[in-house]
């Protein structure tokens, strides 16, 4: 992979200066979510998070409490490993995640006590009292549409807040689990604190079951439930814009609640043939969501494959770019090969930004019916094309004095140069040939980028998202 060269003429009359012109420094730019939005959302949060803890102090003893807490940090582990594993090919922000997450916990959880409350007052009132149909519709009916209803609305405030980071349904699905995790963390600390109090009152050994349930036979119970408002929001966010995405977020609503019901009304009816029922209803609806799950992150790496290839077709990548950034196994050999140089936070940060620019660019071709969805998509597919072409300035001549501090942006600061660092090779130059070729390395092909009668550089059609990308030139042979 080799660039440079005397500047293109390409440049866009207020956008950064397009490839192959190196920009100077890091590229400016702009935050990840709004930051009043940010703050408010943050405020709410604090403010239901302290409400939820004040109410547990009121009726859990304090020492009952860690021993809840410690319990239910199990099915948590074991959840927020799942969200790992499925967010690994492009990670979220930070932000959003703990967004989400505390939302799950406070808010969610704060909105379903605050219903109940409001419920059994409504009953005291006018002469009801709990009785087993109330406990019935309670299970069945209330917490289903609440949760789901608390929960999902958290999940499209991260579609309003963190648009830029939220591309496609494999996104909608890791920030639709992170609240869940949050929720069902909360809503185990008080289940596991209930029955711990009920058997040192009582006797019995009923916290053995409800841990069994609830921590290892259903860990990922609320994670299926709101990940089907999740997925759909995911479309949503390549389809449309933020208003448009309530319909979805109301469509995905439907098999979130209703999944939610079949579990806890199970519960009720199944009694003592619920082994039955787990094995043969609820192990193949995990089963079928993991799948699902599998099959939405081949798309999502087909999609970053196929959209950087079309932006390789017109100069932006070459060849063994698109290569590198389409395989899990390239990318980590890229990145020991960042690590040896002193490079491995610009690896990462150029790896992140290509593969937001591939799912960019799928919302560009996705959002025909939205012009202001595929306006804002075009003003962060710019933005990341500076900021891959930043990234690979950087790595082509590395520069970074170790030890120092990256910058904000995630890219070292200019003016320095690491010992012992080698320019970045081609694939072929940077790690050896299969075993048994003789054939030498073959010098990298310098990407032709095109312009149009304008001098302006060219993209891709959106009109032809299907269109396969031309091949890449083939290598000479010496």
């Amino acid at each position: 992979m080799t660039w440079g060269g005397a500047p293109g003429p390409g440049q866009g009359p207020d956008g950064p200066h397009y490839y192959p012109v190196a920009p100077a420094g890091p590229p400016a730019r702009r935050p990840a979510a709004n930051f009043a939005a940010v703050a408010v959302g943050f405020v709410v949060i604090a403010c239901f998070a302290v409400a939820v803890v004040v109410y547990f102090l009121l009726v859990l003893p304090p020492q009952v409490l860690v021993i809840g807490i410690l319990l239910a940090v199990v099915p948590l582990c074991i959840v927020l490993f799942g969200i790992w594993l499925v967010d690994r090919w492009e990670p979220e922000p930070r932000v959003a995640l703990v967004f989400a997450f505390f939302w799950g916990a406070g808010v969610s959880i704060g909105a379903a006590l605050l219903f109940d409350f409001a419920v059994q007052t409504v009953q005291s009132v006018f002469g009801g009292g709990k009785g087993e149909l109330s406990d019935v519709l309670g299970a069945v009916v209330q917490a289903p549409i609440v949760e789901e209803g608390a929960k999902g609305f958290g999940v499209l405030l991260v579609l309003w807040i963190f648009r830029k980071h939220f591309d496609g349904p494999v996104d909608g699905i890791v920030y639709a689990a992170t609240v869940a995790a949050g929720f069902a963390f909360v809503e185990n600390v008080q289940y596991f604190s209930v029955q711990v109090v009920h058997q040192v009152t009582y006797g019995g050994g009923g916290l053995g079951g409800v841990f069994l349930v609830r921590a290892l036979m259903a860990p990922f119970g609320h994670i299926i439930y709101t990940s089907c408002t999740g997925f759909a929001l995911g479309l949503a966010a390549r389809r449309t814009g933020p208003f448009g995405a309530i319909g979805y977020f109301f469509v995905g609503l439907i098999p979130a609640m209703l999944l939610h019901a079949l579990w806890n009304g199970a519960l009720v009816v199944v009694g003592d043939r619920f082994l039955a029922y787990y094995v043969l209803v609820q192990v193949p609806i995990f089963a079928a969501c993991v799948v699902g799950v599998f099959v939405l992150r081949y798309l999502e790496r087909r999609v970053t494959r196929i959209r950087l290839g079309e932006y390789a077709s017109v100069g932006w990548f070459d060849a063994d770019e698109v290569r590198m950034l389409s395989k899990g196994s390239t990318r980590h050999r890229a990145l020991r090969w960042a690590r040896h140089n002193g490079l491995g936070a610009v690896m990462r940060t150029f790896i992140s930004d290509s593969t937001r620019l591939a799912s960019t660019r799928q919302k560009i071709v996705s959002s025909r019916h939205s012009e202001a969805a595929r306006a804002a998509a075009t003003r962060d597919e710019a933005e990341l094309l500076s900021a891959v072409s930043a990234g690979r300035a950087l790595l082509q001549n590395p520069r970074p004095r170790f030890p120092m501090a990256p910058t904000a942006s995630g890219y070292p600061p200019a003016g320095a140069t690491a010992p012992g660092a080698q320019p970045w090779p081609s694939l072929q130059q940077a790690w050896p040939a299969p075993s048994g070729s003789a054939s030498p390395p073959q010098p990298p092909v310098q990407p032709q980028p095109r312009y149009d009668a304008n001098g302006a550089p060219a993209w891709p059609d959106p009109e032809a998202p299907d269109a396969p990308p031309p091949a890449p030139p083939r290598r000479p042979r010496h």
